[in-house]
């Protein structure tokens, strides 16, 4: 009688830690994600900090340019607050295309400060402009790296998420999908080229 007893015990404990198992696994796994779009992060507030660094310094030479530098400080506090949004809920579809809309907009307005400062040869020049240009091509490839490394991330929450029988946890417990920061524009896959 005692045997009859324990073996549903037994089994009920080991499906038991076989949830808990599964479920921290999924934790850790969301957790890393996160922690590596927090790089991603620290980067992007590294090259939205240099941009009105990088527009005053050509403000000087490029007077007759008003629109152009307003349109790179628009672009920037837009991506920005795309930023702080994709922060608050990394790998939300949602947030994560937005994102990637938002920086696919200040990408191609640096591009065209950068193609109209070449007509400018002080500014070409000039040592902050030459400082602040090093420093936005190491930020914008310290991104990539970050990227890279969070989309790896994702990539295992995800696989894990669907696999059996992590599959059963994740939709008891709602664990959504992650979406990558898949960048679609093939121009704005590599750091914008900035050459003084």
């Amino acid at each position: 009688m005692m045997m009859l007893l324990i073996v549903p015990v037994v089994l009920l404990l080991l499906v038991a830690f076989w949830a808990i198992g599964g479920y921290n696994k999924l934790v850790a796994l969301r957790n890393r994600f996160k922690n590596a779009y927090a790089q991603i992060d620290v980067q992007l507030k590294r090259r939205y900090d240099l941009i009105p660094n990088l527009v005053e310094t050509a403000k000087g030479y490029l007077k007759h340019e008003r629109e152009t530098l307003e349109a790179v400080i628009t672009a920037r506090n837009a991506a920005s607050a795309a930023s702080n949004r994709a922060a608050s809920n990394p790998g939300e579809a949602g947030a994560m295309k937005e994102l990637v809309g938002a920086e696919a907009a200040l990408t191609g307005t640096l591009g065209r400060l950068f193609a109209l400062s070449e007509a400018y040869p002080d500014l070409k020049a000039n040592t902050n402009m030459m400082a602040l240009q090093e420093e936005l091509t190491s930020t914008e490839n310290k991104v990539a790296f970050a990227r890279q490394a969070f989309n790896d991330a994702v990539m295992a929450y995800n696989t894990r998420r669907e696999m059996f029988p992590s599959s059963v946890i994740a939709g008891m417990f709602n664990f959504a999908a992650a979406e990558l920061f898949v960048v679609d524009n093939p121009a704005q896959k590599e750091a914008p080229k900035v050459q003084f």
